[in-house]
C-alpha cells in the first residue's frame, strides 16, 4: 500500500449522516486557515506496534517512509519559513533511518521541535541514542500512553507494551524529562480503548498523575485526551464489531461549534513521507490533499495563506466533538 492509497475510502453508517460541511453551514461556520504556525512532518507508516485505534494503519509491515531526498526538501522548506513549531510524527518516527538527520536539521529552524513517540520504539536497541539527541536539542516529547491499566493498554496496543512504556517513561524522567526544573517537556496523550469519547481531560490528567507517581514514580508535564478518528484500523474495528453507526452518532451528537476556531488544521500544515501537503494527519490518512491538489514540498515556497479553505470530510466530526481536538 503506497502513499496514494492510505485509507482513501471510508464506508459510512447505514443511517444518513449529515455531511460535515453541511453541519458547518447550518451553524453559520466556516473552516478556513488562519496563520500557519506549525509544520507537521509524517516520516512514514513503519511502526513496531499494531494499535487498534491507529487511523493510519501503521505497523511493522508498512513500507512507506520518508527518504533522505524528501527529508532534505522538508528541511529546506522549514528553513525558508521558520515555523513556530515543527511536529515530527509517524508511524514510529524513531524507525525512520533518516530521523537523526531530521532532528539535527530541524531543531535550529524552529522555536519548538516536537517528537511524537509510542515510547516502546524510543528506547529500542537500534534507536537508543536518539533519546540522547532529543535531550541535547531540548526536543519536546509527546508520548502516547492510552491507559494506565495494563490489561487495557496491552489489549489496545499489544502484549507487553504497557510494561515497556513504563520503562521508557522512567528512563525519560531519569534524563530530566517531565521535571519542571529542567525545561525538558514530556506530555502524554491518551485515547479511549473502545467506541466511546474520552473522559474529562482534567480528570484523566489527575488520575494519570496519581497512579503513575504512586506506582512507578513517573512525572510528566501535561496530558491530552483525544477521541479516535474513524479511519484506518479503528474504522475497520468499528465496522467489524458493529459499533460504526453508534460511534458516528456519538461524534455528531457531540458536535461543538465553539471548537472550530481552535482546530489544529487552522494553524497547521502536514507533509507526508512522500513530500505532499495535507491540512492535517487525518486528511493524510484519508488521502485528501491540501487544496484538493497534490503540492510537493519541493514546489512550495511559503506557508499556506490565511483564508485558504480546508478540505473536510465526515471524519472531521472527531475534532469537533466535545472539547475538540486541538
Amino acid at each position: 500500500m503506497d502513499g496514494d492509497h492510505v485509507s482513501r475510502e471510508i464506508r459510512l453508517p447505514e443511517k444518513t449522516l449529515e455531511p460535515f460541511q453541511q453541519t458547518l453551514i447550518r451553524h453559520g461556520l466556516k473552516l478556513e486557515r488562519g496563520k500557519t504556525t506549525t509544520l507537521q512532518v509524517n516520516v512514514g507508516l513503519l511502526c513496531n506496534q499494531v494499535c487498534r485505534h491507529c487511523h493510519l494503519e501503521a505497523g511493522p509491515h508498512r513500507k512507506e517512509r520518508m527518504d533522505l531526498e524528501t527529508a532534505e526538501a522538508v528541511m529546506s522548506y522549514a528553513g525558508r519559513n521558520r515555523f513556530d513549531t515543527i511536529d515530527i510524527t509517524g508511524g514510529a518516527p524513531e524507525l525512520n533511518p533518516n530521523i537523526f538527520a531530521l532532528v539535527e536539521g530541524l531543531s535550529p529552524l524552529t522555536r519548538k521541535l516536537m517528537f511524537r513517540s509510542n515510547l516502546t520504539a524510543l528506547d529500542h536497541k537500534t534507536t537508543g541514542r536518539l533519546m540522547d539527541l532529543l535531550k541535547d536539542r531540548e526536543v519536546h516529547i509527546v508520548a502516547s500512553l492510552p491507559s494506565i491499566n495494563q490489561a487495557q493498554a496491552d489489549s489496545q496496543r499489544g502484549e507487553g507494551i504497557f510494561r515497556k512504556s513504563i520503562d521508557a517513561l522512567q528512563k525519560l524522567n531519569s534524563m530530566g524529562y517531565g521535571r519542571l526544573e529542567t525545561g525538558l517537556l514530556l506530555d502524554l496523550v491518551c485515547n479511549p480503548a473502545g467506541a466511546f469519547l474520552p473522559a474529562s481531560q482534567e480528570q484523566l490528567a489527575k488520575r494519570f498523575r496519581e497512579v503513575l507517581m504512586n506506582k512507578w514514580g513517573i512525572v510528566f508535564n501535561s496530558l491530552f485526551a483525544f477521541a479516535n478518528a474513524p479511519l484506518g484500523r479503528f474504522h475497520h474495528w468499528l465496522e467489524k464489531t458493529g459499533h460504526l453507526e453508534s460511534y458516528f452518532e456519538r461524534l455528531t451528537s457531540s458536535f461543538n461549534g465553539c471548537a472550530v476556531d481552535g482546530l489544529m488544521c487552522r494553524t497547521l500544515v502536514s507533509v507526508s513521507w512522500d513530500g505532499y501537503f495535507y491540512d492535517c494527519d487525518f486528511n493524510l490518512a484519508r488521502g485528501l490533499h491540501m487544496g484538493n491538489g497534490k503540492i510537493h514540498v519541493s514546489e512550495m515556497d511559503g506557508a499556506p495563506l490565511s483564508g485558504s479553505p480546508i478540505a473536510v470530510a465526515d471524519h472531521c466530526y472527531t475534532c469537533t466533538a466535545g472539547a475538540g481536538f486541538t
